[in-house]
């Protein structure tokens, strides 16, 4: 399938950077790829999506050569041209077509959860959009991200990695449990159990328990992550006792899938003691606070302002 197909593609290229490559395998990946680039019709439902396909074959080529080696960006555009014209030239066997019917689950201003077929459990935060397919059919389980937080239960399956695309990253797992939080400006990912891999644009980490990934600005970041964090608040009760109401507010962001504006950043470090009933709504938790601190919290749509 398309792993077979990046395979062969990166063992041409790569012997072509070792000048290992004969004259027909130059021919094929510097004479024509570009050609072929500027005039094919992909389809994704046999070759996938184009621009991801692409982008995996450049980091993989890039990772086997090492970036001490010069080497030519434009090499990741022949390598997805050179995809359709290898399999019509029998260089490479064509992949089985897997039509994997897609579905959307999106939440309001309440957390749902929702079972997939391979028995993975997604927990999704209000106001957030998720996109899974019926049943899941070819050698990974994928899936996206498409807009605000979710806790993810993934069943164990060694055999097909379980792999979510959330804005500019991706998380590779084969059976753990973990936060995804994704905003305009950042995304992270937060380990709960188990080992998490998280991948952008050339950048890798592998995360444990208690550690977070963290996209920001282009650069993808390893850091520790506060214990309360790195728990299902979707299906747990949670006590926080004499928390900061920054960190209050931060569960209630990724819970409900909202922003807090508040103008006097002093008021984030005020020690509260809340209770937050995995199935209360943002208004009782406000509430909460409101007779803890007096503060006043305005809800507009998806941000809360606190005066």
């Amino acid at each position: 399938m398309v792993k077979r197909i990046k395979h062969s593609l990166e063992y041409l290229i790569d012997k072509s950077m070792r000048n290992k490559a004969t004259e027909a395998e130059e021919n094929l990946l510097n004479d024509f790829a570009l050609n072929e680039y500027q005039n094919f019709k992909w389809d994704e439902n046999v070759m996938g999506n184009s621009n991801e396909v692409s982008e995996n074959i450049y980091e993989g080529i890039q990772f086997r050569i090492g970036k001490k080696k010069t080497f030519k960006p434009y090499l990741k555009y022949i390598a997805a041209a050179s995809i359709l014209f290898l399999v019509g030239l029998g260089f490479l066997f064509k992949p089985e077509v897997v039509n994997e019917k897609q579905l959307t689950f999106k939440t309001s201003d309440v957390p749902k959860s929702i079972k997939l077929s391979d028995g993975s459990k997604i927990y999704l935060a209000a106001n957030s959009l998720f996109q899974y397919p019926e049943k899941f059919e070819g050698e990974e389980r994928k899936v996206s991200l498409l807009k605000g937080n979710a806790f993810f239960e993934v069943a164990k399956d060694k055999k097909h990695p379980f792999i979510i695309t959330s804005g500019e990253i991706k998380t590779r797992v084969l059976g753990t449990s973990f936060h995804i939080q994704m905003s305009k400006s950042k995304c992270e990912v937060i380990v709960v159990t188990g080992r998490v891999n998280v991948s952008s644009k050339g950048q890798s980490v592998d995360l444990i328990p208690y550690e977070e990934a963290l996209f920001l600005g282009e650069k993808l970041t390893r850091l520790p992550v506060d214990k309360v964090l790195a728990m299902n608040w979707y299906t747990t009760d949670i006590t926080m006792n004499e928390a900061t109401l920054k960190q209050v507010i931060t569960v209630l962001q990724y819970k409900y899938g909202v922003t807090f504006e508040c103008e006097n950043k002093q008021v984030f470090s005020i020690p509260v003691t809340v209770f937050i009933d995995k199935k209360a709504s943002l208004e009782s938790i406000l509430k909460q606070i409101n007779y803890i601190t007096n503060l006043k919290f305005n809800v507009y749509g998806e941000t809360v302002k606190v005066n």
